[in-house]
C-alpha cells in the first residue's frame, strides 16, 4: 500500500541518517580509552537493532534484510578506510545472523543457476545476491586489510546460508551438499585475502547465480577495471572472462554489457584489463551477435574513436566479422521507414543511419575486405536504399543522430552517400565512383526532388562492373522486388529498370516479366509510369520484344484508371505490341483496344489525347476478316468525337483528328469523308453525318451533350452548333 511505502521509506531515510552518524566519527573514539569500548557497545547495538528489523517484518524478513544491505553497500565504497571496515563489518554481521534464523518463507529459487519454471512472489526472492557476491568479492581485494577481513567472514556466512537454502530443494543431491560444504570449510576466511583464493571462491559461486545475478556482477567488475580502481583488476577481469563465457543472456542484458563496455573503456589503462573486454566482446558476438551490433550502434550512432575500438576488436576474427556485417546488413534493410521513434533505443531508422557510417568507417581500415567481398551486392544496395529514406528524415530524426559529433561536418545524407563511395572504392571500383562524380550522380542523390536521377546514373555506371557481379545485383533486386515495400522499391525499381539495359542480361529476363504486373498496379505514385516505361524498352529490342507480350493484357488495364500519366505511358507500348500480333490475337486485341481508346479523346493531358487518337487510327486498319463488322460500328461512334476535336486547342491533336477521320473514311468505304477531312471541313462534315444515317441522330445528340462540360471553350462551341 501506499502507506506502507512511505513508511519503508521514512525507516530507510532514518537509517541511513544512522549510519552515516556512526560510521564517521572520529577514528581516535573506538581505538583508544573508554570511549573504544563505548564506540564498540555503540556498533554491537546496532547489529541487534538490524537484526530485530528483519525479525520483526515477518514474513517480509528478506525484503527487509535487502533493504538494509542496499543502504549499507554504498558505504564500503566509502573514500576513509575506517568507513569502509565498519559498513562491511555490519553486512558481516547480518550475514553471520541470517545463517543461524531462519528466514520465513524465502524461496530458496534464487540460489539455483537456472530460472526454476515456478511461482513465487518477489518478497520472497533474494535478488540482490548477485549485486552482494559480486562486491564482497572484489573487496577481499581492496587496500584496507580490516575491510578485507571482514568481507571475507560475509562471503563466508553468505556462501553457507547459500547452501542451506539450497538444501531446501527437494530434488538436490545431497553428497553435492556436502561436497561444497566441505570445499569450503577446507578455505578458512583469511585465506579469502590472497586474490587466488578469492578467485577460487568466486568460482563456488557462480553456481548459483542466476542471469540477473550474473549481469549485475559482470557490470560491477566492468567498471572495476577503470583506472584507478580500488580493488584487484586481475580479479575483476577473471569475474568478466568468467561469467560472459558460461551462460546466454536476454537482450536488454546484453545491451547493459556493452553500455558499461563503452563507458569504461576510455578509462581502462591495463593490458589485462583491455584483454578481458576485448574477450568479452567475441563472446558476446558468438553468442548474441545481433544484440551486440544494436547495443554498439546505440551507445554511438556516430561511431566514436572507443566504438571503433569495439569494433575492431570484433572484425579482428573472420567468424565474428562475417556475423558483424551481416547483421549491419539487416539494420540497414529494417524497413526504417514504419518506424518513427524519437529514440535511439526502439528506432530502426536511427539504428540504420548508425550501420551505414559504422560500415563506412569499418571499410576505411581496410579489415575483412574478403567478407565485404561476399555480401557485396546486397551491402551495396542496402546503402543505396539508405541514402533515399535518409532524404525523408524529420529534423529531429537528424538531431538525433547527429548530436554526439555536430562538428563533423557529414549530415545524415551526406554520411549515406560518403558509405556507398568508400563500399565501392575499397571494392576495386573507383572508376565507377569517379565516373558518377563526373555526370552529377553523387550530388543528385543529395535531394529528394532529383534522388531518383542520381540513382539512374549510379545503375548506369555499376553496368559496367564484371558481368557475374552485374547479374548478382540483377537477381538480388529481382528477389527484393518480389514482395512490395513503400520502403524501398521505387529506388529499387528504376535501379532494376536501367539494368535491363544490359545486354547481358537476357537470361534474366523472366524476372522482370514475373515482377512488373504486380507493379502495374501499385498505388506508389508513378511506379506503373515507370515500369511502363520500361516495357516500352522491351518491345523495342528485337531479342525481347516478343517475350513482353506477355504483359499486353496488364498494359491495357492501364488505360481504364484514373491515372494519366500511367495512360500517356501505356499507349505507346500498347502500338509497339500491336505491330508485334498476328491473326485472330490482332483482330480481337485492336478491337478492344478500341472501346478503351474511345474514352481517352477527352482526356486532360494533350499527350493522351493524341496518342490514343492516333493509336485508335492504327488499331481501326489492323482488323480484318469477320471482325471487320464489329470494328465499323465502332467507328461510326468515334467519328463526333474526333470531329469536334478538329478544334482542339492543342494543334497535335488537332492534326490526329484530322488523320483519324480521313482513315475512317476510308476504313468504312466513304469517300466523301475522306475527302472533307483532309481540308479539315469541319461544318460539311456535320452535314453529311446527320445526312449519311439520320436514324443516329439520337446517339449525336447525346455524344455532343458531354462536350457541353468540357474545359475548352472551342469544343463547347462546337457542341452547341452541332446540336
Amino acid at each position: 500500500s501506499r502507506a506502507g511505502l512511505l513508511l519503508q521509506e521514512k525507516k530507510s531515510s532514518l537509517l541511513y541518517a544512522c549510519f552515516c552518524n556512526i560510521f564517521h566519527l572520529p577514528p581516535q573514539e573506538d581505538t583508544q580509552g573508554p570511549d573504544a569500548s563505548l564506540y564498540s557497545k555503540t556498533l554491537a547495538t546496532m547489529d541487534s537493532m538490524l537484526q530485530v528489523l528483519v525479525c520483526s517484518a515477518g514474513t517480509l524478513g528478506i525484503v527487509e534484510l535487502q533493504n538494509i544491505l542496499q543502504l549499507l553497500l554504498p558505504f564500503t565504497n566509502s573514500q576513509l578506510a575506517e568507513v569502509q571496515e565498519r559498513a562491511m563489518a555490519r553486512i558481516a554481521r547480518l550475514a553471520n545472523f541470517i545463517t543461524t534464523y531462519s528466514l520465513p518463507q524465502v524461496c530458496p529459487c534464487f540460489a539455483q543457476a537456472i530460472v526454476l519454471r515456478h511461482q513465487c512472489s518477489k518478497t520472497h526472492q533474494f535478488v540482490m545476491l548477485g549485486k552482494l557476491v559480486g562486491h564482497l568479492t572484489l573487496c577481499c581485494t581492496c587496500k584496507d586489510k580490516g575491510t578485507r577481513h571482514e568481507a571475507a567472514e560475509a562471503l563466508h556466512h553468505l556462501h553457507t546460508f547459500v547452501l542451506q537454502q539450497r538444501s531446501r530443494w527437494p530434488w538436490l543431491h545431497g553428497t553435492e551438499q556436502l561436497q561444497l560444504q566441505e570445499d569450503w570449510q577446507a578455505t578458512q576466511p583469511w585465506q579469502l585475502l590472497q586474490t587466488s583464493h578469492t578467485g577460487k571462491i568466486f568460482l563456488m559461486f557462480t553456481k548459483y547465480l542466476q542471469p540477473s545475478d550474473r549481469t549485475d556482477i559482470i557490470l560491477m567488475a566492468i567498471k572495476s577495471l577503470r583506472a584507478p580502481s580500488a580493488y584487484s583488476i586481475s580479479l575483476a577481469a577473471h569475474m568478466v572472462d568468467v561469467l560472459v563465457a558460461d551462460h546466454a543472456f536476454q537482450p536488454g542484458q546484453v545491451l547493459n554489457i556493452v553500455w558499461a563496455i563503452y563507458r569504461s573503456r576510455p578509462s581502462v589503462r591495463a593490458v589485462v584489463a583491455l584483454k578481458s573486454l576485448d574477450r568479452a566482446l567475441l563472446v558476446l558476438m558468438g553468442k548474441h551477435s545481433r544484440e551486440v551490433v544494436a547495443s554498439l550502434l546505440q551507445c554511438s550512432p556516430m561511431c566514436t574513436h572507443v566504438a571503433m575500438a569495439m569494433w575492431r576488436v570484433m572484425m579482428s576474427e573472420p567468424q565474428a566479422a562475417e556475423k558483424v556485417l551481416r547483421e549491419l546488413l539487416s539494420l540497414l534493410m529494417n524497413q526504417s521507414l514504419r518506424k518513427t521513434s524519437t529514440s535511439t533505443k526502439d528506432n530502426p531508422r536511427i539504428l540504420s543511419l548508425a550501420a551505414a557510417r559504422t560500415i563506412s568507417e569499418i571499410l576505411l581500415q581496410s579489415v575483412c575486405l574478403w567478407q565485404v567481398e561476399a555480401i557485396f551486392p546486397q551491402l551495396f544496395q542496402a546503402l543505396l536504399f539508405q541514402v533515399s529514406f535518409t532524404t525523408e528524415l524529420t529534423l529531429q530524426e537528424v538531431h538525433i543522430f547527429w548530436m554526439e559529433h555536430q562538428q563533423d561536418r557529414l549530415t545524415p545524407i551526406r554520411s549515406a552517400v560518403q558509405s556507398m563511395r568508400v563500399l565501392l572504392c575499397s571494392m576495386g571500383f573507383e572508376s565507377q565512383v569517379l565516373a558518377i562524380e563526373a555526370q552529377g550522380g553523387w550530388d543528385t542523390l543529395l535531394s529528394s526532388q532529383t534522388h531518383l536521377m542520381g540513382v539512374r546514373i549510379i545503375a548506369r555506371e555499376m553496368m559496367k562492373i564484371p558481368s557475374p557481379l552485374c547479374s548478382t545485383i540483377f537477381c538480388h533486386l529481382a528477389e527484393l522486388l518480389s514482395t512490395e515495400d513503400p520502403t524501398w522499391e521505387m529506388v529499387a525499381m528504376v535501379f532494376f529498370i536501367e539494368m535491363l539495359d544490359c545486354t547481358n542480361l537476357s537470361e534474366e529476363l523472366d524476372c522482370a516479366l514475373e515482377i512488373f504486373p504486380m507493379y502495374l498496379q501499385s498505388q506508389c505514385l508513378g511506379m506503373p509510369s515507370l515500369v511502363l516505361r520500361a516495357i516500352l524498352r522491351l518491345t523495342e529490342r528485337p531479342d525481347t520484344e516478343r517475350k513482353a507480350l506477355v504483359l499486353l493484357p496488364y498494359v491495357m488495364e492501364q488505360l481504364q484508371g484514373d491515372d494519366s500519366d500511367a495512360s500517356a505511358a501505356a499507349l505507346p507500348v500498347l502500338g509497339n505490341m500491336l505491330r508485334l500480333l498476328e491473326g485472330k490475337t490482332l483482330n480481337l486485341t485492336a478491337l478492344a483496344l478500341a472501346d478503351k481508346l474511345r474514352l481517352l479523346f477527352d482526356n486532360e493531358l494533350d499527350t493522351v489525347r493524341e496518342l490514343s487518337i492516333r493509336l485508335f487510327q492504327i488499331a481501326m486498319g489492323l482488323v480484318v476478316g469477320a471482325e471487320k463488322k464489329k470494328m465499323k460500328k465502332k467507328v461510326w461512334d468515334s467519328l463526333l468525337p474526333l470531329l469536334f476535336h478538329l478544334h482542339d486547342q492543342d494543334k497535335s491533336v488537332a492534326k490526329a483528328s484530322q488523320e483519324a477521320l480521313r482513315s475512317a473514311g476510308q476504313f468504312l468505304k466513304w469517300g466523301q469523308l475522306a475527302q472533307l477531312a483532309e481540308t479539315a471541313q469541319a461544318w460539311r462534315i456535320c452535314e453529311c453525318l446527320l445526312a449519311r444515317k439520320r436514324n443516329r441522330a439520337k446517339d449525336y445528340l447525346w455524344q455532343s451533350q458531354t462536350y457541353l462540360q468540357s474545359p475548352q471553350e472551342p469544343l463547347r462551341w462546337e457542341a452547341v452548333r452541332f446540336i
